[in-house]
């Protein structure tokens, strides 16, 4: 349960403000600015390849030391950032890989359009087609199309629940080829969305709302889920982890729920990249499940 402190500052604040609510924001994200500068210094590297016809359909590709030389093809794990819908991009979160690769798996990190130039759906068809284009150029790159697995944050949790997940609004299950993800801080319900300072900027409407949220989606294949949370989130963050990975249950997914200790909204994902941490750790478990 939360403490009085937290509950008395998400009756204050907005619980989705994340730079009212963690006092290193800047400083975090600069760190991710400048490690994700050092990951597209020293990793091998494809940057910018298109998935699509639209100028921000585009993803960036890491590698394994001495990947050119595998005996085998190697599995692919594909991470899908955050920024509410509407910032951030894909050179922001190169740090990520180092990770991956670490683990002896080729990175995939993409990038998509924001809102309000598009609409959350189309944002989330982006990305199923960034995930087509990898599992059928998989092979190109020494990638294996039968050992993909996913991971996002935020909005990318988001989206990425997606690639399992469909609405109830689409009628046709369409196999992405991912069969393990793991989603980190993700937005599960957009309904609080609307109440927030978000909504002046996202403009969503209730139809989206009722379409594009997370726990009101039906299964479109069995997946391997691990929800991840960190105990400095807000109230109604944590909240909604624990309903969606209740939703996931009852979906008969094999779910892991995850609450990490001294972990925010930001420290998170940074953790994901750095070898040795519980987050990575946890990410090396969603690579394997999806190995088998």
């Amino acid at each position: 349960m939360a403490s009085k402190d937290v509950l008395t500052r998400d009756q204050d604040e907005d619980p989705f403000d994340v730079k009212a609510r963690v006092p290193l924001y800047e400083q975090i994200l600069c760190d991710y600015q400048q490690a994700s500068v050092r990951a597209r210094e020293t990793l091998e590297s494809q940057l910018d390849v298109r998935y699509g016809t639209h100028a921000d359909e585009r993803l960036d590709l890491f590698f394994p030391k001495d990947a050119g030389v595998a005996s085998a093809l190697l599995p692919l794990h594909i991470f899908i950032h955050g920024g509410y819908w509407h910032r951030r991009s894909k050179s922001e979160y190169s740090f990520v890989a180092e990770s991956i690769v670490q683990m002896g798996c080729i990175a995939a990190i993409v990038d998509y359009s924001y809102l309000p130039a598009i609409r959350i759906g189309d944002v989330v068809q982006q990305v199923r087609r960034a995930v087509l284009w990898l599992k059928d150029h998989a092979a190109t790159f020494g990638g294996d199309p039968g050992q993909m697995s996913a991971s996002g944050h935020s909005a990318g949790a988001h989206l990425a629940s997606y690639l399992v997940f469909r609405s109830p609004s689409e009628e046709n299950e369409v196999d992405y080829a991912v069969s393990s993800v793991l989603l980190m801080s993700g937005i599960f319900d957009l309904k609080p969305i609307k109440a927030s300072f978000l909504q002046p900027i996202l403009a969503l409407t209730d139809q989206e709302i009722q379409a594009w949220s997370p726990c009101d989606a039906l299964p479109s294949k069995p997946a391997a889920f691990r929800i991840l949370v960190g105990q400095k989130e807000s109230s109604p963050m944590l909240d909604m982890a624990r309903s969606f990975a209740a939703h996931v249950r009852s979906s008969a997914m094999h779910i892991h729920h995850f609450e990490i200790a001294d972990e925010d909204h930001m420290t998170i994902v940074r953790s994901l990249g750095i070898p040795g941490t519980v987050c990575a750790s946890l990410l090396k478990e969603t690579i394997d499940a999806a190995r088998i």
